[in-house]
């Protein structure tokens, strides 16, 4: 562990370094990129090996790493691969798998690889950040067997992509003593031009898993990030090990996020390293990450909302710091940390919140369960004053709160210890700790074990007919006990797809199911796309990496629908299985078809018919129970978002006023994702996840529900359930027309009614019949930790929720109705004049929960 005057300088580096991130001196657009790259200099710049670098104890490689002993067979490297890219230009031609090893890369520690990976990457005319903008139709894995791959500059992530690398024996990607630099030793979205490729609120559907990032052959001295990765929904890192220098004054840095809208990440652990890891970010889930020796674990450079769930950190200077800007600027909205620890460590957490901290709500901080194993100071408040809020020793923090409370009236002013949310067994593992499972990956399935959809005749060409096919393949995968691997394709459906219990299903690069055609297109007799077990079946199922969609009309679509009663000790899981509606190509639902007509009054008769694409994304129905889901995202495709720091939003907004550019034409969203234009579209779509699970027991892990008319997320007369983060977005054109436009009402599916079309302060009109993002009806034991419901949007317009508007975009966001033992910690909102309605009353405004952008709420409970 790093000695306490080392860790006096660690601290005010902290106080220079973090300065450069929150007092924004706004620069004109066109210094933009500069500007990010020396706001993060400090993180990011690698210059080469220092001058000494030869008298260094680090060898430099001269011999290949000896071969494992152990078996490294993996059957996704020995499969068939039959995937096509069903909409790429030459889907026969294009080439979805790639083994690194097949474009000349050695894995034999000695040769650089570098040339090689990125070949793998980008062959075949996919998109890359220099052309940035973003599509569908060149999806890829790129894989890596056993060895240890030398890289003399970054590998380049491009769009669509899962790096994949062998679980049985991770490969190891190690950067020579004369890494020439790049943002990352995997950079996830480089830096051009004009900033970052992508867009880090528009770089969806990627993974990078199974991998073994060395930076232990660069000096200590210089500065070098494993992975950067600014990015938003549909994404994840897992079971990735980081290796960095441990050294007094060591500048690594396992991973760097500097913007976006994620996310979700799992399984890692982290050596060495002046930040274990740098993350700034709207929202993210992050589950089971463990650091050893380094100077600062967790460096929260701004956030609107954050959950740490199963962290364990050891021997470091600070394990987490949210420091970031100080007591008078602070950018860590909110941070939640669970069932987790801090071990040798002498600053479990430095907070810059206090009693007169700016902005009010900012630094808001939930701790359960995390236990503290001789720490010098569990946390330290008020940063850079640094007020002792818990002292130091070997103790067991079973609640603590600072921010502003409701339970259920408020605005209460809390900063200190509170009764934690009372857990259903049922949810817990034997330790007493939340469920938790990772993704499946069947690592020690044989070959043999694995079947192919393509093998049964599914074509997964986005043309035929694939219903028989691909039921066919279902049913005889869980017959034989094996694992069905759906290759990369879009497998058009015209009935409905049955999944029993005991299935397997994971997918190749998100292959899609999508829907078409009359059966799932009649408004009042609403069908399921995908059925999970039927009614009174029990048992569980696996399925992990996919997508279900619709094609063009189809007004009864319910995408999933979940029925098996699962036991709580072994639930049913879903992991990286998402939902997508419209905006992407195949779906027949893009700009051609459904183009935003703003400047049109859009009533029941004038709507776009051919427009409505789903009746439901998920139903839980009521004698279900017993459900996993993991980094889960559905959304009403065609969310470009917005830019998503706070930094990039004070930048574009000094764009308005220095240029006189209107908010339309900055931050506008619904877009086409494969026009080069990314032109807005309105797709309908009516409700979003229903829960209505009777028995419960549902674990939401990482999960976002986006742009559905009524709501988002429901829970209607049902129970036991933990849920974090949750993320939502209202319709960017509501309320034109106004929910509930188009659907009828069904009263058994609990819809709500929306009998004001506006509300009324004081001079203020406010759209009062926007979907709600998180409703509540008559359930108990709903444990949320961590929820995002965003309101950005007036009819395309951002005035709406421009700061110091009054949060006008909608009049309420979330509902609670006649129910009991609803907890949310970190509950934030954008764009909403009310926080929260409970039982028809208003009881948080907006007003009195200031965090900069987004406005906070540390404790709800009703």
């Amino acid at each position: 562990m790093h000695s306490a005057s080392y860790l006096v300088s660690v601290l005010a580096a902290v106080t220079s370094v973090t300065s450069q991130h929150v007092h924004f001196d706004i620069p004109e657009v066109e210094g933009f990129v500069a500007s990010q790259l020396e706001r993060f200099g400090q993180w990011t710049h690698y210059p080469g090996p220092s001058p000494t670098y030869w008298h260094h104890p680090s060898p430099s490689p001269t011999k290949p790493a000896p071969s494992p002993t152990n078996t490294c067979d993996y059957w996704l490297e020995d499969i068939k691969h039959q995937g096509i890219a069903a909409f790429n230009p030459d889907p026969s031609g294009y080439q979805v798998f790639r083994n690194v090893k097949d474009f000349g890369a050695k894995g034999d520690g000695v040769t650089d690889d570098t040339a090689a990976i990125n070949n793998a990457i980008s062959s075949g005319g996919r998109l890359g950040p220099a052309q940035g903008g973003s599509t569908t139709v060149t999806p890829a894995i790129v894989y890596f067997p056993q060895g240890v791959y030398m890289i003399n500059a970054s590998i380049i992530d491009y769009y669509y992509t899962q790096i994949i690398g062998n679980p049985n024996c991770l490969p190891t990607i190690r950067a020579f003593a004369t890494f020439t630099g790049g943002l990352g030793l995997i950079d996830g979205d480089q830096y051009g031009a004009n900033g970052l490729g992508f867009g880090a609120t528009n770089v969806f559907w990627r993974q990078i898993r199974n991998f073994i990032i060395d930076m232990t052959l660069i000096p200590g001295s210089s500065a070098v990030t494993g992975i950067h990765w600014p990015t938003a929904q549909a994404t994840s890192l897992q079971n990735i090990v980081f290796q960095m220098n441990s050294d007094v004054g060591t500048q690594h840095q396992g991973i760097f996020i500097e913007s976006g809208s994620g996310g979700f990440m799992n399984d890692l652990i982290f050596y060495g390293g002046l930040n274990g890891a740098t993350f700034g970010n709207q929202q993210f889930t992050m589950r089971n990450l463990t650091f050893y020796n380094a100077v600062t674990a967790i460096n929260q450079i701004w956030d609107w909302t954050w959950l740490y769930q199963n962290i364990n950190i050891y021997n470091c200077s600070v394990g987490l710091n949210m420091s970031s800007g100080g007591s008078t600027a602070q950018s860590v909205g909110s941070v939640t940390l669970i069932d987790s620890s801090i071990s040798n460590t002498q600053v479990g957490i430095l907070s810059a919140h206090g009693p007169n901290s700016q902005p009010p709500t900012a630094g808001s901080l939930v701790l359960e369960n995390v236990v503290f194993n001789n720490v010098g100071t569990v946390l330290i408040d008020n940063f850079p004053n640094n007020n002792t809020a818990i002292a130091g020793g070997s103790l067991t923090v079973s609640g603590y709160a600072q921010g502003h409370a409701y339970t259920p009236n408020g605005p209460n002013n809390i900063q200190g210890t509170i009764t934690p949310d009372p857990r259903p067994q049922s949810l817990l593992q034997g330790n007493g700790k939340y469920y938790e499972r990772s993704k499946p990956q069947y690592e020690k399935y044989s070959v043999n074990q694995i079947l192919s959809a393509r093998s049964f005749g599914a074509t997964g060409n986005g043309h035929t007919d694939d219903t028989a096919a691909l039921q066919l393949a279902i049913s005889a995968a869980k017959f034989q006990g094996k694992v069905l691997f759906v290759d990369q394709g879009d497998y058009l459906v015209t009935s409905t797809i049955y999944i029993p219990a005991g299935s397997k299903i994971v997918g190749e690069s998100y292959s899609v199911i999508l829907s078409h055609g009359p059966f799932f297109n009649n408004i009042n007799l609403p069908q399921p796309v995908v059925r999970i077990g039927l009614p009174g079946e029990s048992g569980s199922i696996e399925w992990s990496d996919m997508i279900v969609s619709t094609q063009g009309q189809q007004r009864g679509a319910v995408l999933f629908e979940y029925n098996l009663n699962s036991p709580s000790s072994s639930p049913s899981g879903l992991w990286d299985v998402h939902a997508r509606v419209g905006g992407f190509a195949g779906s027949n639902l893009q700009f051609a078809q459904c183009p935003t007509t703003p400047d049109v009054n859009v009533t029941s008769t004038n709507l776009n018919q051919n427009c409505i694409a789903a009746f439901m994304t998920m139903h839980l129905t009521k004698q279900s129970a017993g459900l996993y889901l993991e980094n889960v995202w559905y959304d009403i495709f065609g969310s470009m978002q917005l830019l998503s720091s706070y930094a990039n939003r004070l930048i574009e907004e000094s764009r308005i006023r220095r240029h006189g550019i209107t908010p339309q034409g900055l931050w506008v969203a619904d877009h086409d994702v494969e026009d080069p234009q990314l032109r807005q579209i309105t797709i309908y779509a009516g409700r979003g996840l229903l829960d209505e699970s009777s028995g419960g027991n549902i674990w939401m892990v990482g999960t976002a529900v986006e742009h559905h008319t009524l709501y988002q997320y429901q829970f209607a007369n049902t129970q036991n359930l933990f849920a974090g983060v949750i993320q939502t977005e209202t319709p960017y054109y509501q309320p034109n027309p106004s929910a509930p436009i188009p659907w009828p009402y069904v009263a058994s599916l609990n819809d709500p009614r929306f009998p004001n079309p506006t509300a009324t302060d004081g001079n203020l009109t406010i759209p009062n019949a926007d979907a709600w993002g998180l409703r509540i009806v008559n359930s108990k034991a709903l444990n949320f930790y961590g929820a995002g419901l965003y309101s950005f949007f007036d009819n395309y317009s951002t005035t709406c929720s421009n700061q110091g508007n009054g949060e006008v975009c909608q009049n309420r966001i979330f509902e609670v109705v006649k129910s009991s033992g609803v907890d949310v910690y970190n509950l934030n909102t954008v764009g909403t004049h009310y926080m929260i309605e409970a039982d028809g009353k208003n009881v948080a405004y907006y007003g009195d929960n200031l965090d900069g952008f987004v406005d906070t709420i540390v404790l709800y409970r009703d």
